[in-house]
């Protein structure tokens, strides 16, 4: 096969105007340069960050570039100087793609704040294709437990997550809170219910659904993003692009308190909240803000052998490759229940 199917972002689009903003081509399937293999996809999780790719809220990658980076496919070819997959092993892919792997960042196991971090389906082709290429040593073998379409979001949802519980430095019988409940906050409360056994999650999502989904996975308490929850909180991960959760957020933290952002950018059209934030309301008493940027090799290793082992299956919903757009535009609307994948097999 010399040509494949694969979903392109040509240029940022508006998606308050459109509903449609990859296109499907028909496009050479790619050569692995030197250490490269090459994996022939088959399920691709869909990410909010494509949708700040699509509309040009991210640094902005060479166009045309195939999205996504939660990628499960198997290797159907190896370069000169690849040794560490074997042809036909099941392999994944997250959004890091690659780091320089010298600086001081580096060297400390902090690829994720590497100067020279490039990202999957930003700054590198992705998987919303039938094919696609990456360094053998930022591929990742996939535990047998987990079929291609439940191991796709464990990518970056999962992995994201995984290092936003890491930063939050949750102890056991302490209170979690989790503002927005998709695909990265699911598998925190997955997470947290084997690691925490006695520690309670407070959820605050926009949508009904998304609040009754959240109780039927074991949050103690699932209320509005402006609501007060029952108790001050001791921790909490914001996985939303707004910053109104921010500020409602802080006003939910108890004493000495820390709230993870787990967010590649904010909007722009909600900066007003902050004109909100009253430092005795809000910061007094020791309280923190802690950003998550990207994640490490580390992080996707360490997150898929803890999902092995409790195991952590996510809730998904399907769509077909050709669907891309569909899935994406669900996701803008809020219609969410679990992680998105793309069936690139399907094509």
């Amino acid at each position: 096969m010399d040509r494949m199917t694969a979903m392109l972002l040509e240029r940022v689009h508006d998606l308050r105007h459109t509903d449609a903003p990859l296109v499907c081509r028909q496009v050479p399937v790619p050569r692995p340069g030197e250490h490269e293999i090459l994996i022939r996809v088959t399920a691709c999780g869909v990410c909010h960050t494509e949708l700040d790719e699509i509309e040009g809220q991210t640094p902005p990658p060479k166009f045309p570039v195939v999205p996504g980076h939660e990628v499960v496919g198997r290797v159907a070819g190896m370069a000169e100087g690849a040794r560490r997959f074997s042809g036909g092993q099941r392999v994944g892919v997250a959004w890091i793609n690659r780091a320089c792997g010298r600086c001081s960042f580096c060297r400390e196991g902090l690829e994720n704040l590497c100067p020279e971090f490039a990202a999957t389906g930003r700054d590198a082709h992705g998987g919303y294709a039938q094919y696609m290429t990456v360094h053998e040593d930022f591929a990742f073998p996939i535990p047998d437990c987990f079929s291609d379409v439940q191991a796709a979001p464990l990518f970056c949802a999962g992995a994201i997550g995984y290092r936003s519980m890491s930063l939050c430095n949750l102890r056991d019988g302490q209170r979690l809170g989790l503002t927005g409940f998709g695909a990265s906050a699911h598998l925190v409360l997955k997470m947290v219910r084997h690691q925490f056994p006695h520690a309670a999650v407070y959820v605050f999502a926009r949508s009904p659904g998304e609040r009754e989904f959240a109780r039927s996975l074991g949050a103690v308490w699932a209320g509005d993003t402006k609501e007060s929850a029952p108790h001050p909180l001791d921790c909490i991960i914001d996985t939303t692009p707004a910053w109104t959760p921010v500020v409602e957020g802080l006003r939910n933290l108890a004493p000495g308190g820390r709230l993870v952002i787990n967010a590649i950018r904010k909007e722009a059209a909600d900066q007003k909240a902050l004109l909100n934030l009253d430092y005795s309301t809000h910061l007094w008493q020791e309280k923190e803000i802690k950003s998550v940027a990207n994640v490490a090799r580390s992080d996707v290793s360490r997150f898929l052998e803890l999902a092995k082992r409790i195991p952590i299956i996510p809730e998904v919903e399907t769509f077909d490759l050709t669907e891309a757009n569909l899935a994406l535009m669900e996701l803008k609307k809020r219609k969410i229940r679990g992680a998105k994948v793309l069936l690139v097999d399907s094509v």
